[in-house]
C-alpha cells in the first residue's frame, strides 16, 4: 500500500471522537487524497464502514493488530 497523504491519531479517543476528528482531517483534503488512521475503540470499526457510505469516502483498507484498528480512506 502506498504511504498516506496524511495520517491521524484517533488511540484513546472514544465515539465519537475518532470520526469527528476524521471529518476536521478530510475537510482540508483534496479529492482523492488518502488518510490513514490509528484508533483503539472498537466501536470505530462499525463507525468508519457506515461514515464511509454515509459520505461516499471510500474505505481502502481496514485491519486490526493488537487493540488498534488501522483505517485508510480516500477522499472523494
Amino acid at each position: 500500500m502506498q504511504q498516506p497523504d496524511k495520517e491521524l491519531d484517533a488511540r484513546g479517543l472514544v465515539c465519537p471522537l475518532p470520526i469527528l476528528r476524521t471529518k476536521q482531517s478530510l475537510a482540508v483534503m483534496m479529492s482523492g487524497q488518502t488518510l490513514r488512521i490509528v484508533a483503539t475503540d472498537p466501536g470505530s470499526v462499525i463507525d468508519f464502514q457506515v461514515f464511509a457510505e454515509q459520505t461516499g469516502n471510500e474505505l481502502l483498507h481496514l485491519s486490526q493488530a493488537d487493540c488498534e484498528f488501522v483505517f485508510v480512506l480516500k477522499k472523494r
